[in-house]
């Protein structure tokens, strides 16, 4: 039997769009379709292809979660086809992900034409974004005035939204970790998939590549490491890619790999288990689902001490904080990590850990159910 029997639309990036948000929202709908009455909406477009920095908006083989497509970001005029729809399905409850003030106009809008009952929470990912503009603040005001409730993935982000409306209603929950449906391979096994030496200590650095997350130190950094390293790059690069594989071919060392491309889900996995550790050196952040991606595979995570990425990481035996990016600095962690046995230790915690990811989800599904009925 639903616990709760009222009527809930959720909009967010979602399949066959990829990416983190898509991703998110996906578990996000699974945890919460059992315990109320939910319809999900997405984008026809979200961004104009002649805008988009990489190679597609989509990946046609995610699960379908039954999403309708009904707004474009570019189009104002799907803002009202959307705003009408939204109204006609008279939901108790409006869920809206927000991650980019590029999108609070259309989310604005569409709280005119919800009914007066209906409760209006957002999600906020990010609020404050990596590449700041000066309508940012402005924008964010007004979405936050517009919206009844708030559910936040850091501390960091919960600090920022209450700094812009201090009597926010607003819960903090932390972001769960992901299931991948692949078998558990050994490192030599995953090594080997991957053409990469087993013996050698395997850097990660995963997911999309843009300047803010600091690769360019992650490769100056390694390159101060011994020949018993390598480094594993995976992930699609919105930017100059040539920089970064220019800067790799000035290495010393040919112990890397660089692979340039949207990784496919059923190929995360074998990425995690060649690493010994991920490495996020991010110089901005709120959260990170390459973290709780590193988690559900049992890796080790080394990141800078920004936003909410790292929050609770060392308390919870997770991994370790990077404090400095500078190559020397930034080196010397890595190797003390390793000398030390830190490394080992972690993962032998993170096996032992009995971790539950469907509870993990089922918990911030009621987490969200919880402010949505306290609203």
């Amino acid at each position: 039997m639903r616990q709760n029997p009222a009527k809930w639309l959720f909009f967010s990036a979602l399949p066959p769009f990829r990416g983190g948000i898509s991703k998110f929202s996906a578990a996000t709908i699974k945890a919460l379709h059992t315990s109320v009455e939910l319809k999900a909406f997405t984008f026809k477009k979200q961004y104009p292809d002649m805008l988009f920095p990489g190679s597609s908006q989509y990946d046609f083989e995610l699960q379908d979660v039954g999403a309708k497509r009904v707004v474009s970001t570019f189009n104002p005029f799907t803002y009202l086809f959307s705003a009408l729809r939204f109204r006609k399905e008279k939901p108790d409850v409006f869920v809206s992900s927000y991650w980019m003030t590029f999108m609070a106009p259309m989310m604005i809008f569409w709280t005119w034409f919800l009914p007066r009952r209906t409760k209006k929470i957002a999600i906020i990912h990010n609020l404050n974004p990596h590449e700041k503009r000066f309508y940012d603040t402005w924008l964010n005001k007004r979405f936050l005035r517009a919206y009844d409730a708030f559910v936040v993935l850091s501390a960091a982000v919960k600090k920022e939204v209450l700094a812009l409306k201090p009597d926010a209603n607003i819960i903090l929950l932390p972001h769960p970790p992901y299931e991948l449906d692949t078998p558990r391979l050994s490192k030599e096994q995953a090594c080997a998939a991957l053409n990469l030496n087993p013996h050698k200590k395997t850097l990660l650095f995963f997911g999309l590549i843009r300047s803010y997350k600091g690769l360019m130190e992650l490769i100056s950094a390694f390159e101060l490491l011994g020949q018993d390293y390598q480094l594993l790059i995976a992930g699609e690069v919105y930017g100059d890619a040539a920089a970064y594989q220019k800067k790799l071919e000035l290495l010393s060392s040919s112990n890397w790999r660089f692979d340039q491309r949207f990784i496919p889900e059923e190929e995360v996995a074998t990425y995690f288990q060649a690493s010994d550790l991920v490495v996020l050196p991010y110089l901005s952040a709120t959260q990170s689902g390459v973290r709780a991606l590193a988690l559900s595979q049992q890796c080790p995570v080394l990141c800078t001490n920004v936003g909410g990425l790292a929050e609770g990481l060392e308390a919870t035996n997770q991994g370790f904080e990077l404090l400095e990016t500078d190559p020397i600095n930034f080196s010397k962690r890595i190797q003390s990590l390793f000398n030390q046995g830190d490394i080992l230790k972690c993962k032998a915690h993170l096996s032992q850990s009995n971790l539950n990811i469907e509870q993990a989800w089922k918990d911030f599904a009621s987490g969200l159910i919880e402010i949505a009925q306290n609203t």
